[in-house]
């Protein structure tokens, strides 16, 4: 990376203030509530980092909903990059994404730049809050921008289909880990989706055991020893990961190419497109 400086997968707060206003940066705002949809807006115009823009979940990052292809289907991706260019960004842009949960939203922000090919993207550690605590700077106003001139190019990441995880179920080709909490996992509380439980054979791994206590995230050399102690001798192109709509997901995508493993997969659809059919299996309980 020849721009300012190399492109990290996290961005510090105070690497940030240095380049808050650096018109090679561009800050995405990511907040978001799955159970309130206009909180992420609310908090927005309430108080953002200067030179943000905002990026809906429901609205940018995700697609046109069928009730076949879960909540949050991908984006096409030409709308995508239309977005992408609204939003004032190129191809030597610096993106920078965060929200105030712990990067369970803005991690989707993360892994859809990649989709489209772009490598300067990262996340800010600790998010929102932190970046209050120690920068303490909020701005109202909206990011002035120029229009962008993004232009996607072959995809980082890899996306797998309901039927690869189906066909998967039978030749245990795959992998699946569940970003989800241990009791959806488990069947035992599910406050979103029609049907509880968890796809057969998959294994649960919390978004949110990524972070430390102050939402930051782990160092690469605890993730790698706690992905490693997981998955065993599986290579992680053997990897997928899953959610309840393919958003959190992104998390473990994201602390498994930090922790040194990339290649991981993301199953787009998700929970909530496996149970959009009833003659998929569905397990409960804590095995697989």
């Amino acid at each position: 990376m020849s721009d300012d400086e190399p492109s990290s997968m996290l961005i510090s707060v105070a690497q940030l203030r240095e380049h808050v206003n650096n018109p090679l940066w561009r800050v995405i705002d990511v907040r978001h509530d799955l159970f309130d949809a206009e909180a992420g807006p609310r908090a927005y115009q309430a108080g953002h980092i200067p030179g943000a823009v905002f990026a809906s979940i429901d609205a940018d990052l995700s697609g046109r909903k069928t009730g076949r292809n879960g909540r949050h289907p991908l984006p096409p991706r030409d709308a995508l990059v239309e977005a992408f260019r609204a939003w004032g960004i190129d191809n030597n842009t610096q993106i920078v994404a965060y929200d105030a949960q712990g990067g369970q939203f803005a991690a989707r922000l993360w892994w859809l730049a990649r989709w489209l090919g772009h490598q300067r993207v990262g996340l800010l550690d600790g998010g929102w809050q932190k970046w209050l605590s120690e920068a303490n700077l909020s701005s109202q106003k909206m990011a002035d921008q120029t229009r962008g001139s993004f232009v996607a190019s072959t995809s980082l990441v890899s996306v797998v289909t309901v039927a690869q995880v189906v066909s998967s179920l039978s030749n245990r080709d795959r992998l699946l880990l569940d970003a989800r909490t241990p009791e959806r996992y488990r069947g035992e509380h599910e406050p979103i989706d029609p049907v509880a439980g968890h796809i057969p054979g998959a294994r649960n791994r919390p978004w949110q055991q990524n972070l430390n206590a102050d939402q930051t995230f782990k160092s690469a050399v605890e993730l790698r020893h706690e992905f490693d102690s997981m998955l065993g001798a599986d290579a992680p192109q053997k990897i997928t990961h899953q959610c309840g709509s393919g958003v959190t997901a992104c998390h473990n995508v994201f602390a498994m190419q930090l922790a040194g493993l990339p290649g991981s997969a993301l199953y787009g659809g998700s929970w909530s497109e496996w149970v959009s059919d009833r003659s998929r299996p569905v397990a409960t309980g804590a095995q697989p």
